[in-house]
């Protein structure tokens, strides 16, 4: 589990998956099968596709189901003309409380730069909610052995000139860009390090204590049978989720895991 004072949580990323009506259906399954002890020692949350947003929060109210309504991507302008983007007070208005920002997949398909990332990040925290962060490095990366330097840059470029309690409250994901849907996860004692590297890395962009504060997720093909191993890292805060989120049981699975269940 996560050292004292740090709250696991547990992300569910759909990705481009599920319609208004499947998403309905998998949070109302979700919440049978989530009880208060699943998540009385962590937080969970649920990242649909923006056309499911209105629908998944209206259920998580309705049924007070023990979730919170995540989203997966804003822009960083309040308003404005930018066809197809999303306005992060749109998702405050929605009650949204956490945005994945620089997912690998927005970095690599639609050239989110680290100016960019930085930008959306103090967007989200502008409008009180509480970003993802996401880091990592691609195969080529980590075969040159420049995962490190890698992290360093992405963190140093989100993170740089943010007041310390800031970072100190926000998450940061780092997602192996080569074990995101492969099927190939990180062993635990690589998470490890790479989450052990970049806590040093924010302890110095911003300082100790929010380095000790800052929670990190692991994300790269977790399923419940690698989710103990790696909750039981002491730098792992917790798990962005992709593929096993879809499928309300293995997602339930994997929380009662991380929750030591």
């Amino acid at each position: 589990m996560a050292a004292p004072g740090r709250r696991p949580l547990v992300s569910g990323n759909w990705k481009m998956h599920h319609d208004h009506v499947q998403a309905i259906r998998t949070v109302q399954d979700l919440g049978l099968r989530l009880q208060p002890a699943d998540v009385a020692a962590l937080d969970v949350s649920v990242h649909p596709p923006f056309t499911d947003l209105r629908s998944v929060q209206t259920v998580i109210e309705d049924r007070a189901i023990p979730v919170a309504l995540g989203a997966q991507h804003c822009h960083h302008q309040d308003q404005g003309a930018f066809t197809g983007e999303v306005a992060p007070p749109m998702l405050a208005r929605l009650g949204v409380r956490y945005v994945i920002v620089g997912h690998s997949e927005r970095r690599q398909f639609f050239g989110q730069t680290d100016e960019e990332v930085a930008l959306v990040l103090r967007a989200v925290l502008r409008h009180g909610m509480t970003p993802i962060v996401c880091v990592g490095e691609s195969e080529e990366e980590r075969e040159a052995g420049v995962t490190h330097d890698r992290l360093t840059a992405q963190a140093t470029a989100a993170l740089g000139g943010l007041p310390a309690q800031q970072v100190a409250a926000l998450v940061v994901a780092y997602e192996p860009i080569w074990a995101i849907g492969t099927g190939r996860t990180a062993e635990a004692a690589d998470a490890q390090a790479a989450c052990a590297h970049i806590r040093s890395v924010v302890a110095a962009v911003a300082d100790a204590e929010a380095a000790g504060a800052v929670r990190i997720q692991y994300g790269g093909s977790v399923k419940p049978d690698n989710t103990a191993e790696l909750m039981a890292q002491p730098d792992v805060d917790g798990l962005l989720v992709g593929g096993a989120s879809l499928e309300a049981a293995t997602f339930a699975s994997i929380v009662t895991h991380a929750g030591g269940r």
